[in-house]
């Protein structure tokens, strides 16, 4: 480590109120819809969620394991987050609405990460030692994703909705998918909009339909075969079935 990253790492230590404080006011620069300071002690249970955490983590260090484990299943109670005060959270991390998060044991959340409703980072394995995850600064969980295992989501990379990251994510990566697949690399400037993320199976089905075409017309004319009247068949299924679903979305 040089004498750079050192001084940086001492810049980055603050006192455990000023942390508190820190975490407090996260959802400042996080979430639009936070209009006062009165909402963030009754609509944000992902900021008391960390609050606690900050609690039962500096009580667990100290050996008070008993209380710090007590403080968090209190703290799970009220906000519907499972944190384990022994995982590693850095500064400044906001997880949104919170409701169905939990962090592992081993877990290591780094600075500046976002985190949505319905993540985990959980492990795969019942040994001792690291089984959890490691998330790196400015990376972004979206909802409903499971993020298994001694695994590295890399620096400002990206983890879309309800995805299943079981390997390795590289740093500036965007990744979706059960399993999870990596779209797109080394893209500093990727921002995570849920709404334009690829649909891997679609495309998958995509593909295949469109293998099986090429088949059909390849045995066409090699053997000549004439199988017009059943293609014309389902295309007029086919076009039944698009009109029903067209009709039950306008209704």
């Amino acid at each position: 480590m040089t004498n750079k990253e050192k001084n940086e790492q001492v810049e980055e230590k603050i006192s455990f109120w000023a942390q508190l404080k820190e975490d407090f006011f996260v959802p400042k620069n996080n979430d639009p819809a936070l209009n006062s300071n009165l909402e963030l002690m009754f609509n944000y249970p992902g900021v008391w969620a960390i609050i606690n955490y900050r609690i039962s983590n500096k009580l667990y260090k100290k050996g008070f394991k008993r209380i710090a484990r007590v403080i968090s299943g209190i703290s799970n109670f009220l906000t519907s987050t499972d944190i384990h005060p022994c995982a590693t959270i850095g500064r400044r991390v906001f997880i949104d609405h919170a409701i169905g998060v939990v962090i592992g044991e081993t877990a290591i959340v780094e600075d500046d990460v976002l985190i949505y409703q319905g993540v985990t980072l959980g492990g795969v394995s019942l040994n001792k030692g690291k089984r959890h995850p490691t998330v790196k600064s400015n990376a972004v969980i979206g909802s409903g994703a499971k993020v298994l295992g001694n695994i590295t989501i890399g620096k400002n990379s990206k983890v879309g909705a309800n995805s299943v990251v079981v390997c390795d994510v590289p740093k500036n990566s965007t990744a979706v998918g059960v399993p999870a697949k990596i779209i797109k690399r080394d893209n500093k400037n990727c921002k995570l909009a849920h709404d334009d993320l690829p649909d891997i199976n679609k495309e998958m089905f995509k593909y295949l339909l469109e293998r099986i075409h090429v088949l059909e017309i390849a045995l066409k004319e090699q053997d000549g075969i004439d199988v017009s009247d059943k293609d014309r068949k389902l295309e007029e299924d086919y076009d039944r079935f698009i009109n029903a679903m067209n009709s039950i979305k306008k209704k």
